[in-house]
C-alpha cells in the first residue's frame, strides 16, 4: 500500500513541480485565487444540476467519481499554493476557524441543528 502523503511535503512537491517549469513569476496570490475559483467552479458544474439525492450517490459512477476526485484535487493544490505563498498553514488556520466557529455556533445555541439558517429566513 502506498504510504499516504503528508501536507508540507505535497506543498513542497507541488512548490518543486512549479519551479521546476519557471511557474513561480505567475504564483501571485491573485493568479492563485483566480485558479483556485476557476477549479472550485469546475468542481461545481459537475453538481449543478443534480437532486440532493444524486449528488450523494455521486461516487457510484466511475467515470463522475473520477471528475470528481480530479477537481477535489486541483483545487486543493491551488488552496495549498496559496497558503505557500501567503505564508498560511492550512491546518492551523483551520484549526482556529473550527475553534471560534465552536464558540460561535454553542450546541444547543440559537442556530439549532439547521445551523442558523431558519434565523436568516
Amino acid at each position: 500500500m502506498t504510504e499516504r502523503p503528508d501536507l508540507p511535503k505535497l506543498q513542497r512537491r507541488l512548490a518543486e513541480f512549479a519551479a521546476a517549469r519557471d511557474w513561480q513569476p505567475y504564483h501571485t496570490p491573485k493568479n492563485l485565487v483566480s485558479a483556485l475559483s476557476v477549479e472550485a467552479s469546475e468542481l461545481l458544474e459537475i453538481f449543478q444540476w443534480l437532486t440532493p439525492e444524486e449528488s450523494s450517490r455521486v461516487m457510484a459512477d466511475p467515470d463522475t467519481a473520477h471528475r470528481v476526485t480530479d477537481e477535489v484535487a486541483d483545487v486543493l493544490a491551488y488552496l495549498l499554493q496559496l497558503c505557500e505563498v501567503l505564508g498560511i498553514d492550512p491546518l492551523t488556520a483551520l484549526a482556529a476557524k473550527i475553534e471560534r466557529n465552536e464558540k460561535r455556533f454553542p450546541v444547543g445555541g440559537e442556530g439549532g441543528a439547521d445551523g442558523g439558517a431558519a434565523s436568516l429566513q
